[in-house]
């Protein structure tokens, strides 16, 4: 039994190991996956010492509470959200020494909705096809934390940095999502094409890593019948036979057979992994050059 490890006291609605995910197998049906927003988990990675590449927690909601087996440098990030070890306040989005055996208690986000909770070393545990990201769709990746469990971690690199708080984006009080339209935006009215435009949305308490799902007012097809199945990319937003866009995040399928209006700047999606439910939703038509 390993020292350099820590256990799931409390797992939490949905606490998954993330990375920056498994590019390049699309064509194998495998998502990309990874930290849903990579910036967060890339800035306690660097809280740490750890490379911005390093596994991570992401949270969901509620948080997490673990006991590392040694003692272990921890930032935790993302959704702002209290910190405590061994039940005394400790600071967020800044390097926390946890003694060994020590209570840490993540809880729930104040504002947004995913923290991201980084280990000196990182989690340590097995990659799978070049990562360690938990796949909710293809089930690639460790299981979403359970209690009781035990993850592995890894030998510490560089120190950790010297910061009292780092500067984080605060949760969208209104998420606004940059567009091109396309590949199927023939497929619709040119109603519905103005109503995605300048309409407003909410997000749905069904979005998930899959998806980032809406309410609002449903857009109308101007072709029927089915489409062939056709390769999506994260922040491709398909309209689903209710209508109502679903903008696609890191564990999307790799094909779909709904048409796709609209791809979304991918600079805009982190900032969809923290927008709570109700949340209001803008689609803003970009330019090419948003993308460069």
């Amino acid at each position: 039994m390993t020292d350099r490890a820590l256990v799931v006291v409390r797992a939490g609605a949905l606490t998954t190991v993330q990375d920056r995910g498994r590019p390049g197998h699309a064509h194998l049906g495998v998502p990309r996956s990874g930290a849903l927003d990579g910036p967060a988990a890339a800035l306690v990675n660097r809280l740490v010492g750890n490379p911005p590449g390093a596994a991570v927690l992401e949270t969901t909601l509620d948080g997490c509470a673990l006991r590392p087996r040694t003692a272990v440098t921890v930032a935790v990030g993302g959704a702002p959200c209290p910190v405590a070890v061994d039940g005394g306040p400790a600071a967020w989005a800044a390097p926390v020494r946890v003694p060994a055996g020590a209570l840490l208690e993540v809880g729930a986000p104040t504002s947004g909705v995913r923290s991201y909770v980084a280990f000196s070393g990182g989690i340590a545990v097995a990659p799978v096809l070049g990562s360690r990201s938990t796949d909710l769709l293809s089930g690639l990746g460790p299981p979403p934390l359970a209690n009781g469990a035990v993850l592995p971690l890894g030998r510490p690199g560089a120190p950790h940095a010297r910061v009292d708080v780092a500067p984080h984006p605060a949760p969208p009080a209104e998420l606004v999502l940059r567009f091109l339209p396309g590949p199927r935006d023939d497929w619709f009215t040119p109603e519905a094409l103005r109503t995605f435009g300048t309409r407003a949305y909410t997000v749905s308490p069904a979005a998930n890593r899959i998806g980032l799902r809406t309410l609002g007012p449903a857009l109308e097809r101007a072709v029927g019948g089915e489409l062939s199945s056709e390769g999506m990319v994260s922040g491709a937003v398909q309209v689903p036979p209710d209508g109502r866009p679903v903008v696609f995040l890191a564990d999307h399928p790799t094909t779909g057979g709904y048409p796709v209006i609209a791809v979304v700047h991918p600079a805009d999606l982190p900032a969809a992994a923290q927008a709570p439910p109700g949340t209001p939703v803008r689609f803003v038509r970009g330019t090419e050059r948003d993308g460069r």
